[in-house]
């Protein structure tokens, strides 16, 4: 009797033996942790932008560009539809793992351009390496100009109406 219960556990209704049930291992598809699945690609406009964001906000910076950016932004600004270019005076080299950035920047008169450029330093490395995650390998700076009291503001009013 015990050879017949054997047998019944191990055959279908048929009479054929089933094969051994397999546990089936989990296995991860595509060969790898989902993050290192692809490529990501940061555009050199996106590094500029976070870069001259990143400038603006410290102080002591009056404006990003040399005098002639400015001006044809200031043109540019004016026209219907229009937006501030948070990219003036920056330029941005990226690599797949690291970048490197150009900042032209206008100071405010009286402050202390070194503090400034090393404050701008920080803080565009710090934002830059956070949001996008690339080695910031340099920043470098030129100061094309310091913004005087007495000048006056480079949007004027317009001369016609």
């Amino acid at each position: 009797m015990t050879d017949m219960t054997e047998r019944n556990r191990t055959q279908t209704p048929e009479g054929e033996n089933e094969p051994p049930v397999q546990t089936r291992k989990a296995t991860k598809r595509g060969g790898g942790e989902p993050a290192s699945r692809g490529r990501t690609t940061i555009a050199d406009g996106v590094v500029e932008k976070i870069a001259g964001l990143a400038a603006r906000d410290v102080m002591g910076v009056h404006a990003m560009g040399s005098g002639l950016s400015r001006t044809f932004g200031a043109v540019r600004d004016r026209v219907p539809g229009g937006t501030k270019s948070v990219t003036r005076g920056v330029k941005a080299e990226v690599g797949e793992v690291q970048t490197a950035l150009d900042l032209e920047i206008v100071v405010d008169y009286g402050v202390s351009i070194a503090d400034v450029a090393r404050d701008v330093r920080e803080n565009v490395i710090a934002a830059v390496e956070r949001m996008t995650g690339l080695e910031v390998v340099e920043v470098n700076i030129a100061v094309s100009d310091v913004k005087l009291p007495e000048e006056e503001e480079e949007e004027q009013e317009p001369r016609i109406q």
